[in-house]
């Protein structure tokens, strides 16, 4: 992309005196003449380039001018690399890794050196664990629809197993909650919805293309509420003191201790498949107490697992 290169150009031009057009050329793959108009455009946009005749020639920004390194200060500089860094490992392109080259030219070696240690203190990895190709296709077919105002297609699984096929307008990627979603305006249901990604199969983008609809930023469901919390249910539970630190990772500042060291938790959660799963997962290490109906749900789905690995084969 154009901007990419004036972008390059000008963070090359800041840690070289002089660079000679020709080596600009080759560097972009792209004529002299393109390099020479790209300077130019450089100027325009207020920076001043010199041309240097001579043996030791080429292009450079007037002397006595530099833009401001200060701006930004080293831990500033950190925190912006790292979350690029982040988004590089989630993301199938090479922009990110592109843009993080380019905040660590603007640096001097001494700096530089001082940025890499700040680095190494926070690692930023939103990826699921292991290698999943499929979801990262997915997150690329969802940039391309974004970016090029293209419709998706998709198969679709709420969270009650309900199955449809979809057809939105994409708008963002969402990371929330440790998941990733899209947020689109969907033609089926005529309203804005959150497609959470791992049920979404079948991705295709289409050749249809939309008009963007305004939208605000304070309007943003992840911003005030979610469009599941509508079905959304209190539950007391009791656990054994030998899950304290799974219990804790899940539900922090929601937890307390009794006498006998067991852990109460208050916690409000969608009520659907995904929940009688996760409290399942604990297996007899937790108790719902209230509401009396999931524990009935709890019992007969507990039976149906007991009938099925109990029949002899």
């Amino acid at each position: 992309m154009k901007l990419d290169r004036l972008i390059s150009i000008l963070v090359i031009l800041l840690r070289k005196e002089r660079v000679q057009s020709k080596v600009l050329a080759e560097m972009f793959g792209v004529s002299v003449r393109t390099i020479l108009r790209d300077v130019d455009a450089i100027n325009l946009a207020g920076i001043p380039i010199v041309t240097y005749q001579g043996m030791n020639g080429g292009i450079g920004i007037v002397e006595g001018y530099r833009l401001d390194r200060s701006v930004l200060t080293g831990d500033e500089m950190a925190t912006i690399i790292t979350t690029l860094k982040g988004m590089a490992e989630t993301m199938p392109d090479n922009r990110h890794e592109v843009l993080v080259e380019k905040f660590k030219n603007i640096l001097p070696p001494a700096q530089l050196e001082i940025l890499n240690s700040k680095l190494n203190q926070l690692i930023i990895d939103p990826s699921p664990w292991g290698e999943n190709k499929h979801f990262k296709q997915k997150i690329a077919m969802i940039r391309k629809g974004i970016e090029s105002f293209k419709e998706l297609e998709f198969a679709y699984t709420d969270s009650i197993g309900q199955k449809t096929t979809r057809r939105v307008e994409p708008y963002s990627r969402v990371l929330k909650g440790q998941q990733w979603y899209l947020y689109a305006w969907c033609l089926f249901r005529k309203d804005f919805r959150l497609f959470k990604l791992s049920r979404m199969e079948k991705l295709i983008v289409s050749d249809t293309t939309y008009k963007p609809r305004e939208i605000s930023v304070e309007e943003l469901p992840w911003k005030s509420k979610w469009k599941e919390s509508e079905n959304r249910i209190s539950l007391e539970l009791v656990f054994e003191k030998e899950l304290e630190s799974i219990v804790e990772e899940w539900f922090r500042e929601d937890v307390v201790k009794d006498e006998d060291g067991r852990i109460l938790v208050k916690a409000s959660f969608p009520e659907n498949n995904w929940l009688y799963g996760f409290l399942l997962s604990f297996g007899t290490g937790v108790e719902v107490v209230n509401p009396s109906h999931i524990r009935k749900i709890l019992a007969e789905k507990s039976m149906q697992i007991y009938r099925k690995y109990s029949i002899e084969t």
